[in-house]
């Protein structure tokens, strides 16, 4: 049983950065996922946002450099592929965290750098490149970067890749790398769309790694939900929620038409906003990060595509102004919040057509002690009845039942 990092056997080096980051125990993704890594294993990992994935990566790459020390200078043996230029920053972030006490040098190579910039980084000695797909593949084709060092390749966010079409790219920057000894590819789930196919050409026997967050970690989420009687009504709630409520919060939306709208009720009601929307300039998505995360607003707009991959600090509270099509998304949402060991808020805002959703997600987190209460703001508590759903798997099963009776064959009577 693993309670601590040093049930791991990472090195000294390891643990000491580890105590002062603050890091007191392994969430489950990394008590289930280093151990095999350190095993010289291939991993296949289902995380969602907010459990410390990028520690279950990081840690045994880093111990695997400490195990094997470098005997000359020259080109990064680990290879970390992200599918957008902030999550590739904050990835790099924390493994220069983790290897603070060692001499591992830790690099970026994403769009928005200059050309000399990238020369002159891979002109040095590298231990660990964290770089975007498309950006690396340039500089391969124009013969700056070796891959043939490369002895451990990590794919982080492997669905969102697929989803922006960088499978191709991917693909070939595995053959690039062909020479590794290890492969780690890490996705919010492992259901979307061409992962299975992703994943068999690219992984050798992995250990497979289901990871949700356990009942410790999600317990540091309070969450409740709103009902709204109308559009105008979850407005408003919105609006007093924000303002008397909340000190740090994402809103998640389900289209960029539905953010626009929602933009301009809360920029009447001057509540400044910042916003992500798929499609969006990189200079604009950078600037909207850079404004909430230095606090000179304390509401990000976004929708799910826009905000995937995005490590936010200090967000108390997450909103669904629209709830998810799925409970699994859900809980990638609401990760947003109560990280690194603090607490958080989930609030949902529904109209009476989400509340099967509602009851979805409650069966989801698997906390029929702890239920997704109801709560009400005074001055709009809701004017309509709650809608009941009635539970069509047994509807479902009754209905198959006298069909099965109706299409029995008969006994034949005794004579």
């Amino acid at each position: 049983m693993i309670k601590t990092f040093a049930d791991l056997d990472l090195s000294p080096n390891l643990l000491r950065a580890l105590e002062e980051i603050g890091y007191q125990r392994p969430t489950q993704v990394q008590a289930m996922a280093i151990p095999e890594a350190l095993e010289g294993k291939d991993i296949l990992a289902s995380a969602p946002t907010g459990t410390g994935k990028s520690a279950a990566f990081l840690l045994p790459a880093l111990q695997h450099l400490d195990d094997f020390p470098r005997r000359d200078p020259g080109p990064a043996r680990v290879l970390i592929l992200t599918p957008t230029r902030e999550l590739a920053i904050q990835v790099a972030d924390e493994a220069r965290e983790l290897a603070k006490y060692t001499h591992h040098k830790v690099f970026t190579i994403t769009g928005g750098i200059s050309y000399q910039e990238h020369a002159d980084i891979l002109a040095r000695t590298q231990d660990i490149v964290v770089a975007t797909p498309g950006r690396l593949m340039e500089y391969i084709e124009a013969e700056r970067f070796d891959c043939r060092a490369i002895e451990t390749l990590i794919l982080d966010e492997a669905d969102r890749m697929l989803d922006m079409g960088f499978g191709p790219v991917v693909d070939r920057l595995s053959k690039e790398c062909r020479w590794r000894k290890q492969t780690f590819l890490f996705s919010a789930t492992l259901e979307g769309r061409g992962v299975d196919g992703f994943t068999a050409d690219l992984l050798n026997e992995p250990a497979k790694i289901i990871a949700e967050p356990s009942r410790r970690e999600r317990k540091k989420i309070t969450q409740w939900y709103h009902r709204a009687d109308s559009l105008p009504h979850k407005i408003e709630l919105l609006k007093s929620i924000l303002t008397n409520q909340t000190e740090r919060a994402i809103v998640f939306v389900k289209t960029r038409e539905r953010l626009a709208e929602l933009r301009g009720h809360l920029e009447t009601a001057k509540i400044s906003c910042a916003w992500l929307q798929g499609e969006m300039p990189q200079e604009s998505r950078n600037n909207a990060i850079t404004r909430f995360r230095d606090g000179k607003v304390n509401v990000l707009i976004a929708t799910d595509v826009a905000a995937r991959g995005i490590d936010l600090p200090d967000v108390s509270h997450v909103i669904n102004f629209d709830m998810p099509r799925t409970a699994d998304v859900y809980l990638h949402r609401i990760g947003r919040t109560a990280r690194a060991g603090k607490k958080g808020n989930a609030v949902s805002l529904i109209e009476a057509h989400d509340q099967n959703m509602m009851e979805r997600v409650g069966r989801y987190v698997k906390e029929e002690d702890e239920i997704i209460k109801e709560r009400f703001v005074e001055g709009l508590k809701p004017q309509h009845k709650k809608a009941v759903f009635k539970n069509k798997q047994k509807k479902n099963a009754k209905k198959k039942a006298a069909l099965a009776k109706k299409n029995a064959p008969k006994k034949k009577k005794k004579k």
